[in-house]
């Protein structure tokens, strides 16, 4: 078996030896480089299939002999920031989530929650003392509060009907 495995690769080696003989110089350094590249994608597979390198890190240098080509792909950038403003001019994505936020924060605290509204979001009676208000409070805040999983619209409810509530008493 091994006799067999050394006569093919030594033809191998001949076809190649034969074919690199034939190319003009220009075709000679382009197909090195191709070499080695290829040779270094090999050696950074076996090393990462071995528990050598690290994925991230082979990535990485797997995409240094593109920066090559950065230049050339450089010239594309007008052509995709104009796409992507186009998108965002058109409605197709133009919120991010901080516009978001602050709309929401805008419509939950803009100030018109009346006195029952406050007292059907704490869930508590319209004569209860500011004790059991600041309790209510202190219990659904814990639950829906957005650290916990809760979401900002409705923890600014939450605090709204507590600050409309206690105002109330004042």
């Amino acid at each position: 078996m091994q006799w067999i495995l050394g006569i093919a690769l030594a033809a191998a080696v001949f076809i190649v030896l034969k074919q690199w003989g034939a190319l003009s110089p220009e075709k000679k350094k382009a197909a090195t480089w191709k070499v080695v590249l290829v040779a270094g994608a090999a050696v950074l597979l076996f090393m990462v299939l071995t528990g050598r390198v690290h994925v991230l890190t082979a990535a990485v240098a797997a995409l240094l002999p593109l920066l090559r080509k950065l230049p050339a792909l450089l010239k594309f950038a007008p052509t995709v920031s104009r796409l992507f403003g186009q998108n965002r001019q058109s409605g197709f994505g133009n919120d991010d989530t901080a516009t978001q936020h602050q709309r929401r924060q805008q419509s939950a605290s803009s100030g018109n929650m009346s006195v029952s509204e406050a007292c059907e979001v704490l869930g508590v009676a319209p004569d209860c003392t500011d004790d059991e208000i600041v309790q209510s409070h202190r219990r659904l805040i814990q639950k829906l509060h957005p650290d916990r999983g809760g979401n900002d619209y409705l923890a600014a409810k939450i605090n709204e009907a507590k600050s409309v509530l206690l105002k109330r008493r004042a």
